[in-house]
């Protein structure tokens, strides 16, 4: 795993091979495929066993406390090594649609399931509506990180974390349900 992080960082995704990995692992190939399909399994284990998706969920009691500190962990992230070897896996999704489905699989979970875990919370504070929480609005505080992240690299400072969600997140989840949401809570109510 260590080499394959290695290979990652210094050749980037595109560039690594399991004949590299394995030399640098003092290993054969063939006992690097005994484990691994290819080399997009071998880096996604490498990235999970290294903690790329594991974020800490923030509890401070309020949505905007915990929507802020989880940004924050994500921007500490993406300013770590991890953050470059992320971007080189990120952009490398772009020409390789079964590596793109493993990131989703595997890694971008940690985002989304970290803010849908703090949307729950706030349903259950009255904070907001239950059908926020499986709405596409959910994640878009962590999909402009992510945007920040791709577009203009790190850090992401505090004060743009705190214009996302004082200005673009907090509105948008803080909403009225659109109307297709009011008319199917009407239907059920039939």
């Amino acid at each position: 795993m260590t080499a394959a992080l290695e290979e990652l960082t210094e050749v980037g995704y595109a560039a690594l091979t399991m004949e590299r990995v394995a030399a640098r692992a003092r290993t054969s190939k063939a006992a690097l495929y005994r484990r691994w399909t290819g080399r997009a399994e071998l880096v996604l284990d490498a990235c999970k066993i290294r903690g790329f998706s594991d974020l800490d969920m923030p509890d401070t009691g309020t949505l905007r406390g915990d929507v802020i500190d989880l940004l924050r962990l994500m921007s500490s992230k993406m300013a770590s090594p991890i953050g470059s070897i992320m971007r080189g896996l990120l952009t490398e999704t772009t020409r390789d649609p079964d590596f793109a489905r493993l990131i989703r699989e595997r890694i971008h979970t940690a985002g989304p399931v970290g803010i849908r875990s703090i949307l729950q919370r706030a349903v259950e504070r009255g904070e907001v509506e239950p059908w926020v929480v499986g709405s596409r609005r959910a994640t878009v505080a962590t999909d402009l990180m992510r945007n920040e992240f791709l577009l203009f690299g790190t850090p992401i400072d505090d004060e743009t974390i705190i214009d996302i969600v004082d200005n673009v997140y907090l509105p948008l989840v803080l909403a009225p349900a659109p109307k297709s949401v009011r008319s199917m809570d009407v239907d059920r109510d039939s």
